[in-house]
């Protein structure tokens, strides 16, 4: 059994925190409402203004790949504008074409041309090239303009990471060759100075069958993080440890509750915070939905690191606060409602559960005929975040239908169960809410968050279920968690 520590109080009074707040897997929205739409990418400060930007994926519904490389910024990490495509598909181009894949963009500056160079895996459809894809602009914004797709010193990559080492600026290229028999390895290579080409193997992880390489740099240590193949199905996340980059690197291990699969995310970057009373380090993973990838969410979340165990972990916060003045990470806390404080309706009902804070798990929950409703919701009159502590056991299903156990032979996954959410009985259009609910194993309780409009006082959520494709049942709930607004 896993149990997560989330932060929150039984029932207890809401404390307010400084805005703006970070929320794994929440709708991220930009300046203008719309999604943030750049995924598998990286973060890089501007030289100039000193703004976060992020690069990544761009997806639209009905197109998998092809959609060129889109680019956000942020003084925060929490409030992105979007400015456009940083890297346009061209109808024809041989390499950047919609008919190409596009994947895991990363952009760095270059002192000696003076330019912001992207590179990423560059490929077609049927992964049959396994190329580095190179383009350069004067502008972090862009437009990028290609310069060349090329098999890294005669190597396949596939999965793209990128590395810069703070203390002497020289930039790696680390990516996986392939997933042919003989090609399971992870390379970590060096750039030149003007990160234009690439120079010579650094090391070479041997056979472990991993992508979705990053790494984090402490004062000591180099931690490389990497995802197993597992497609689009989340896994444990793995972490190497070494003295220098050529190694020795230590034997693998897990960077998050098992269960959890690494809060149902792939790693794929990481990002580095000085400031001014500690240094953070950010997992910035993807949770990718392969039943509609242009809504895949973002897990982004603080590591913990111990030099003198020579670990990694990462922590998870339902909602909270980055400082990027100070570095400092503050969970913010919320009022808890267990499972027991809600009524039943139809064949929902109440389970008894050793992993739940009040003993007991709602479950059954199905379309908007058997229903969960918590009452006595306090709301401020203003949206507040609520996080809904759910176990999700669609891995216990037959392997011969959708959604049947990963854990039998024959099994496949489904990812996902849908909730509806109906605030004080506002079922008109466009007002039930829809909460995606990811596997979870026995025993493990994972998170997931909507920002809802409480009204001033007592509220009530009515939590049903969605068709997701094969099915409508709901969350199996522990409790609800809700936030302060944010200031």
């Amino acid at each position: 059994m896993v149990r997560l520590h989330f932060t929150y109080y039984l029932l207890a009074t809401t404390t307010s925190a400084a805005a703006k707040w970070i929320v794994p897997g929440a709708r991220w929205r930009d300046t203008d409402g719309a999604l943030v739409n750049a995924h598998a990418g990286s973060v890089t400060v501007d030289q100039e203004s000193g703004r976060f930007f992020l690069f990544g994926e761009y997806k639209v519904q009905g197109q998998v790949e092809g959609g060129g490389v889109a680019v956000y910024s942020s003084e925060d990490l929490a409030t992105w504008e979007a400015h456009g495509l940083a890297l346009e598909p061209i109808q024809g181009h041989p390499y950047i074409s919609p008919q190409h894949i596009i994947q895991r963009p990363k952009v760095v500056y270059s002192p000696g041309t003076e330019k912001y160079h992207m590179w990423w895996h560059a490929d077609n459809s049927t992964y049959g090239r396994l190329l580095q894809g190179f383009a350069h602009s004067p502008n972090i914004t862009g437009p990028y303009t290609f310069v060349s797709a090329t098999a890294p010193l005669g190597n396949w990559s596939q999965d793209f990471g990128l590395f810069t080492d703070y203390k002497d600026g020289k930039s790696y290229a680390l990516y996986s060759n392939g997933d042919r028999k003989e090609a399971r390895d992870v390379y970590l290579t060096s750039f030149n100075d003007e990160v234009t080409a690439l120079e010579e193997v650094v090391h070479r992880f041997d056979k472990y069958d991993l992508e979705a390489p990053t790494i984090v740099q402490t004062e000591k240590s180099y931690f490389a993080l990497m995802s197993h193949k597992t497609g689009y199905r989340p896994n444990n996340v793995v972490a190497f440890r070494a003295d220098s980059l050529s190694g020795p690197w230590s034997q693998p291990f897990i960077v998050a509750p098992l269960g959890t699969r690494t809060f149902n995310s792939q790693s794929g970057f990481s990002l580095r915070i000085q400031g001014t009373k500690q240094t953070t380090h950010l997992y910035l993973g993807d949770q990718w939905d392969a039943n509609s990838l242009w809504e895949s969410r973002y897990i982004w979340l603080p590591i913990s690191i111990d030099e003198e165990k020579k670990s990694l972990e990462v922590v998870w916060h339902d909602v909270y606060d980055l400082n990027i003045q100070t570095g400092e990470i503050s969970p913010i806390q919320g009022t808890y409602y267990p499972a027991t404080s809600a009524t039943t309706s139809g064949s929902a009902f109440h389970q008894e559960s050793s992993f739940s804070p009040s003993g007991t798990i709602l479950t059954a929950i199905r379309g908007n005929t058997s229903t969960a409703t918590f009452h006595n919701i306090t709301g401020t009159g203003t949206p507040q975040w609520v996080s809904f502590q759910y176990q999700n056991t669609d891995d216990m299903g037959f392997g011969d239908q959708p959604g049947g156990s990963p854990d039998r032979i024959g099994g496949s996954w489904q990812l996902r169960r849908i909730a509806s959410v109906v605030v004080n009985g506002r079922a008109g259009e466009g007002e039930v809410q829809s909460l995606y609910l990811r596997d979870t194993h026995k025993g493990v309780v994972l998170s997931a968050p909507l920002l809802l409009a409480l009204e001033k006082g007592e509220n009530r959520l009515e939590v049903g279920g969605l068709w997701n494709g094969w099915d409508d049942r709901g969350a199996d709930l522990v409790g609800v968690v809700v936030y302060p607004p944010e200031e």
